[in-house]
């Protein structure tokens, strides 16, 4: 760590859509960046996602040779978890499932330094109860960042119980250095975003099924009619039928509030493996 507190070196778990991202914007920033896949195919797949995106950024003007070409030289791909030993910072973006988090924390533990800050790019589970498996709960943190992680300008910064004021502040941070406007989002399941986010989704997907549209004209009706980007239905494929689904359940598990639970058809969808864009098909055929 340097004296004003700046991290130098960050390592990333999981290089899927969101760990790809969040390593992209990392080696953009300028840090040297580490990102851990667990095998050959799967990191492969996600520094080739960094290079198209870097690809169609230089052919569209939006970004220079230059710097597409500094983003790479930050970059180091592993399939090595040893690897990460020497990074100040561990953002962990793996699958959104509690007991994963856990042992991949568990085995960072044996790697990292003493002094290393833990985050997880979790949008639902609970800060301070993944920060109580470590043996550093005052230095972790929830960084949940927004996909297109390389667009989208948010990022949510949780803190838990034990989260000291150093490391809350470092995120903080952190998160500006990465060119992104941080927010300060409680530690309960869905923080701020999928607080208000999931229960619009639940609630086309009950009003398709009660009848009052069809998929295509609640889309129409909410981009139209209300200026949203894209619609619910949309927005689900994009997100992942099944990462709602789960994110959801765990707020309906906190809760215990109808409005989060998830209705039927989200289920019936999700056992059907219609997942969304990264299946092929959800609510829409790709």
């Amino acid at each position: 760590m340097e004296e004003d507190g700046r991290f130098r070196t960050v390592g990333v778990v999981g290089c899927g859509l969101m760990g790809s991202g969040i390593a992209q914007v990392c080696a953009g920033a300028g840090f040297p960046t580490r990102v851990r896949e667990v095998d050959e195919a799967l990191l492969a797949r996600g520094l080739g996602r960094i290079d198209d995106f870097l690809a169609a950024g230089v052919e569209r003007g939006r970004t220079s040779p230059e710097d597409a070409a500094r983003v790479k030289a930050n970059l180091t791909g592993t399939t090595r978890l040893e690897e990460l030993a020497g990074c100040d910072l561990v953002i962990e973006a793996i699958v959104e499932a509690a007991e994963a988090k856990r042992e991949t924390f568990s085995a960072l533990e044996a790697i990292v330094g003493p002094e290393t800050v833990f985050a997880s790019n979790t949008s639902s589970l609970c800060i301070t109860e993944l920060a109580a498996a470590t043996e550093r709960p005052d230095r972790f943190v929830g960084l949940h960042f927004f996909s297109p992680v390389p667009v989208m300008k948010l990022v949510e910064v949780i803190r838990g119980l034990a989260t000291s004021d150093s490391t809350f502040e470092r995120a903080l941070a952190f998160g500006r250095a990465l060119g992104k406007e941080p927010v300060t989002a409680p530690d309960r399941p869905g923080f701020i975003a999928n607080r208000l986010l999931i229960p619009y989704l639940l609630d086309a997907v009950r009003a398709h099924e009660s009848g009052a549209g069809t998929i295509e004209d609640i889309d129409k009706t909410m981009t139209l009619g209300c200026g949203y980007p894209m619609g619910p239905f949309t927005l689900l494929d994009f997100v992942g039928l099944d990462t709602a689904y789960s994110i959801a359940n765990i707020m309906y598990d906190e809760f215990r509030d109808p409005k989060y639970a998830p209705p039927p058809l989200l289920k019936r969808m999700v056992l059907a493996g219609r997942l969304g864009r990264k299946s092929g098909r959800g609510f829409y055929a790709y």
